[in-house]
C-alpha cells in the first residue's frame, strides 16, 4: 500500500469538508519566534491535503524541518489554492497560505500539482494530469514555491511508467516526483528501473517502506545509498513514513522509537517525514527531542 491509498481511508474521501484555519494570535505568535534551530534529525516534512486536513500545525522545525513538501494543489478537480483562470472549484475553507509560509517549517515549499486521490486512476490520467499540472505551475500562488511536485507515484508494477517522461515535460524545473518499492525488488534493480524513465533533470522523492514493514530502516538506508549514487545528491530525497498498521486494520502514529530508528538512519540524507500533520504531533515531537 503506498501512501496515498494509506491516507485514502483517513480522508473519507472528503475533498469539500472544511476544517478550521486560524491564523496566529498572542503567544502562539510569540513561540514561534523564538523557536530553537535544532538541526539533524530531519530536512523536511510531507502534507497530504484533503478537506479534513487544511490547517497544518507543529513544531517539525524543532526537528530540523525547513522544508513543506505539499502533495498536491488540486485532487479530483478541486483546487486548495483560488485557480481562477483554471475554471476549477476550490475548496470550501481554503488553507491560509500567508499564516503558512510564514511557519519556520515551511521556508521553502515545494508545490505538488495536480492528481487524483485513487492511484490507479492517476496513472491512467498521467498525460492529461501533466498538462493541468503545468498549467497550475504557471499561475500566480499565493506563495513562492521553491520547486514543484508532481503527485503521480511510481512503482515497478506500473507498467506505463515512461509516460511520465512526456507528462512532465512541460512542467517548470525544479521538479520533483516520487517513487516507492513495496514489491521488494532491492537497491540496485530499482535504480536500474528508475534511470530507465526518469528524465535527468528531475528530482526523486523515496518512499521508505517502513510504514508498512515492507522493509526495515536500515534496508532503507541501503536503497539512498544505491539510488542517490545513481541520481546525485542533489536529484535525492528520502520519505520516512510516519506510520504504522494498526490492529484495527487502519494506521497510528509511528512510536518515538520507531520514528527514531528510521530518521537516525537516514544520517546525512535529506529526509521528509510523511505525513507531519497526521502523525508528527508536538507531543511525539517532543519525545524524540529526549531521544
Amino acid at each position: 500500500m503506498n501512501r496515498r491509498l494509506l491516507l485514502a481511508g483517513l480522508a473519507g474521501g472528503a475533498v469539500g469538508t472544511a476544517a478550521g484555519a486560524a491564523g496566529f494570535a498572542g503567544a502562539e505568535r510569540i513561540a514561534a519566534l523564538h523557536r530553537p534551530r535544532t538541526p539533524g534529525l530531519l530536512d523536511g516534512v510531507v502534507w497530504q491535503v484533503h478537506g479534513g486536513a487544511l490547517d497544518p500545525r507543529g513544531d517539525w522545525d524543532f526537528l530540523g524541518a525547513r522544508s513543506l513538501l505539499v502533495q498536491w494543489l488540486v485532487a479530483d478537480d478541486t483546487a486548495f489554492v483560488p485557480l481562477p483562470g483554471l475554471g476549477l472549484s476550490l475548496v470550501a475553507d481554503p488553507p491560509n497560505w500567508t499564516r503558512i509560509a510564514r511557519e519556520p517549517w515551511a521556508r521553502s515549499i515545494i508545490a505538488g500539482l495536480a492528481s487524483r486521490f485513487s492511484e490507479p486512476t492517476a496513472r491512467k490520467q498521467v498525460l492529461d494530469l501533466g498538462a493541468l499540472s503545468a498549467r497550475i505551475a504557471r499561475q500566480p500562488l499565493p506563495f513562492r514555491p521553491a520547486g514543484f511536485y508532481f503527485p503521480v507515484e511510481a512503482d515497478p508494477t506500473w507498467a506505463e511508467v515512461g509516460k511520465m517522461a512526456a507528462a512532465t515535460a512541460a512542467i517548470p524545473r525544479p521538479l520533483w516526483v516520487s517513487c516507492y518499492d513495496n514489491s521488494n525488488v532491492g537497491p540496485e534493480a530499482l535504480a536500474d528501473w528508475i534511470e530507465n524513465w526518469l528524465p535527468k533533470d528531475v528530482g526523486l522523492f523515496f518512499q521508505d517502506g517502513v510504514g508498512v514493514y515492507t522493509r526495515a530502516p536500515l534496508a532503507a538506508r541501503r536503497y539512498a545509498e544505491v539510488i542517490s549514487a545513481r541520481l546525485g545528491a542533489r536529484r535525492f530525497r528520502l520519505i520516512a513514513e510516519a506510520f504504522r498498521p494498526a490492529e484495527t486494520g487502519t494506521f497510528r502514529a509511528a512510536t518515538a522509537e520507531e520514528l527514531l530508528a528510521q530518521l537516525k538512519a537516514y544520517e546525512g540524507f535529506d529526509t521528509f517525514v510523511f505525513d507531519g500533520p497526521h502523525y508528527v504531533d508536538r507531543i511525539l515531537v517532543q519525545k524524540l527531542l529526549k531521544g
